[in-house]
């Protein structure tokens, strides 16, 4: 499954830890990103069975994603489907997290 973004949900830790309804792995989750984003991460607000599917979302995907937000006010899955792809808030988005440009071009051309 893949984000709106590109992001490839099955490697997301909040959603491993939600399908296996793992604390261990939530709590794990919540500490390691409060100190990556500088942010204050508890560990009930790890859950989410990811972007474009239906079901919980971490509270920054359902609020906070500007990308989201975009792609489905646009009625996209992805970013990928979007005429203004790759536009500016996407090509920063790109330098935060590897992989994801690669993720959605597949996706452009297939």
């Amino acid at each position: 499954m893949i984000a709106c973004c590109g992001i490839e949900c099955d490697q997301c830790p909040a959603l491993q830890a939600t399908l296996a309804n793992d604390d261990q792995m939530r709590a794990e989750t919540a500490t390691e990103w409060s100190k990556q984003f500088g942010a204050d991460i508890t560990q009930e607000m790890v859950n989410c069975t990811g972007c474009t599917a239906d079901g919980v979302k971490f509270i920054h995907c359902l609020e906070g994603c500007k990308i989201r937000a975009c792609s489905l006010e646009r009625g996209f899955k992805t970013c990928a489907e979007c005429n203004e792809y790759a536009c500016e808030q996407l090509e920063e988005f790109f330098g935060m997290a590897p992989g994801v440009r690669e993720n959605l071009d597949k996706l452009r051309h297939s």
